[in-house]
């Protein structure tokens, strides 16, 4: 059920997004923006029992 549940999150975040863009996305395959896989993935974090942590600047700086 996790599995399921990270999916229909993904399509769901990804309906809203080609529905509130429409003239962004063309007819097609596209690749939506990595912040939706954030979005699911801090979503389900509790489940798992994880925390995320930010990057600090320095470390941001240096990728």
């Amino acid at each position: 059920s996790f599995v399921m549940s990270n999916s229909f999150t993904n399509q769901v975040l990804a309906q809203i997004e080609l529905w509130t863009k429409k003239g962004q996305y063309g007819v097609g395959v596209t690749v939506l923006p990595k912040k939706l896989d954030e979005v699911v993935a801090e979503a389900h974090l509790d489940h798992l029992g994880v925390k995320l942590t930010k990057l600090s600047d320095d470390q941001a700086g240096y990728l």
